[in-house]
């Protein structure tokens, strides 16, 4: 049902010194998973949610994991992240751009913390999903949000059954 994050990583091509944003990191699957896969590298936790926070916690004390920080951040706010400018190499945004109710600055957002040639990882509910007719976001209005941004399309990947993932690029 759900989508993998170990194998959307796998797709994503991280490398083992990449700095990378876990945006809206609900409980850690993500930025656990990349923290294993970066281990030279370093990952950002951001979640508003504070309950979500201590749970992130506990997962990376359990792994033995060094190399995530936890920060308590509005995806939504330019700067709200609490990232800097131009910092990090890949971002991910999976199963929040239909959360979110400002997409312009969360897109905004994500755009200030990439460095140049940054790229993301969006991973979203497909209309196929048992989401659908709440706020979902069809995968070809996404990428054209994320174009009139400033990114490009790399490419699509297998999600999973009920997703629909893609890689974009900071142009």
């Amino acid at each position: 049902m759900f989508s993998d994050p170990l194998k959307n990583l796998k797709a994503f091509g991280l490398r083992e010194d990449n700095i990378v944003a876990d945006l809206g990191a609900g409980t850690g699957f993500y930025s656990l998973a990349t923290g294993m896969l970066a281990p030279r590298g370093k990952v950002y936790a951001v979640e508003l949610q504070k309950d979500f926070l201590d749970t992130i916690k506990n997962k990376i004390k359990d792994a033995g994991l060094s190399n995530v920080e936890i920060i308590w951040g509005n995806v939504e706010k330019i700067g709200g992240t609490k990232i800097g400018d131009s910092v990090a190499d890949a971002a991910i945004a999976s199963n929040i751009l239909f959360q979110v109710e400002d997409k312009e600055n969360f897109i905004l957002e994500v755009k200030r913390i990439l460095k140049q040639k940054g790229r993301v990882l969006l991973i979203d509910w497909s209309e196929s999903s048992f989401m659908n007719g709440t706020n979902i976001i069809s995968k070809d209005k996404a990428r054209i949000m994320f174009e009139k941004k400033g990114f490009l399309l790399e490419r699509e990947i297998n999600a999973g059954d009920y997703h629909y993932g893609m890689i974009l690029i900071k142009n």
